[in-house]
């Protein structure tokens, strides 16, 4: 038997390069400054007790990278997973789903945008709801009945708050 998850972190990828020339957008990097902007928010976060067991990923180069620099900030280095309800139109089924299945209490959803405003929403029970999320944004969800019941939406942290800039 599974664990119950009770706390869900959902993050929208950190600042990525433009579309290519070729318009490939499955492979767009991220920039350097993206990276740094986001290590840092991490490791603000970490100091505040952010914990994570697991993280899920959409298979998109930016969002993996994303996850990668979280894992790599995070006490114990979480596990790094590529999820393809994640990936761009997110299916909200199969990463509840797939969470569920998961033996772990803290779990990492790494996505992008809009689809990360609509998991939050949907997280904590209100699909209606339209919740901006701006590159490398963190929502900190808790869970007392696991995910696929409502959550408390406890913080939303952007990287230019942790800098003062907004």
């Amino acid at each position: 038997m599974a664990l119950l998850t009770t706390q869900l972190y959902v993050i929208r990828h950190a600042v990525a390069e433009d579309v290519a020339a070729d318009g490939d957008d499955h492979a767009r990097p991220l920039t350097r400054k993206g990276r740094r902007r986001f290590a840092r928010l991490v490791q603000r976060l970490a100091r505040a007790g952010m914990a994570v067991d697991l993280i899920a990923t959409s298979p998109l180069v930016r969002t993996r990278q994303t996850a990668e620099i979280l894992a790599e900030e995070l006490a114990g280095q979480p596990p790094v997973v590529v999820v393809d309800a994640l990936a761009p139109g997110s299916d909200w089924h199969a990463i509840v789903e797939w969470t569920i299945a998961q033996d772990a209490a803290s779990v990492a959803w790494v996505g992008h945008a809009p689809c990360v405003g609509r998991l939050v929403a949907l997280s904590i029970g209100d699909g209606s709801a339209a919740i901006r999320m701006d590159k490398g944004a963190v929502a900190s969800i808790a869970f007392a009945d696991g995910p696929g019941h409502p959550g408390d939406l406890e913080w939303l942290v952007v990287p230019d708050l942790v800098r003062g800039r907004r």
